[in-house]
């Protein structure tokens, strides 16, 4: 199989993110060789949706989406029209959630109660 790949140049607009996850999928499904499973197709549309959020955060025009498929490799790329290169970041995970910019914990949910008053159910 031949490398195939996609240039989607977009402008921002209020469907722009929901558009770049359709053409990935779209790009995905049409691929003949590597198959894409759902797993993998759905991780792929995550990473675009970030990556082209991120890019109309912090640059806020437009981006270019480039899905590119090898012979056994998906390659998923966002372009922007920033001259500031992206820097790497530490997560705070010790943040409250409703503290913080993102929803994000490191707290366990608590276990399932049982309804007071009811047995638990034998095995």
């Amino acid at each position: 199989m031949d490398t195939k790949c996609v240039d989607a140049t977009t402008i921002r607009s209020a469907t722009a993110v929901a558009d770049a996850r359709d053409t990935t999928r779209a790009f995905l499904e049409a691929l003949r060789q590597p198959t894409v499973n759902s797993e993998t197709a759905d991780t792929a549309v995550l990473v675009v949706s970030e990556l082209v959020t991120n890019a109309l955060r912090h640059d806020g025009g437009t981006y270019t989406l480039r899905p590119t498929a090898h012979p056994d490799t998906i390659e998923v790329a966002v372009d922007d029209p920033s001259s500031q290169a992206p820097r790497m970041r530490t997560p705070d995970l010790t943040t409250a959630p409703e503290a913080s910019a993102g929803p994000w914990s490191t707290a366990s949910p608590a276990p399932p109660q049982r309804p007071a008053g009811r047995p638990a159910a034998r095995p």
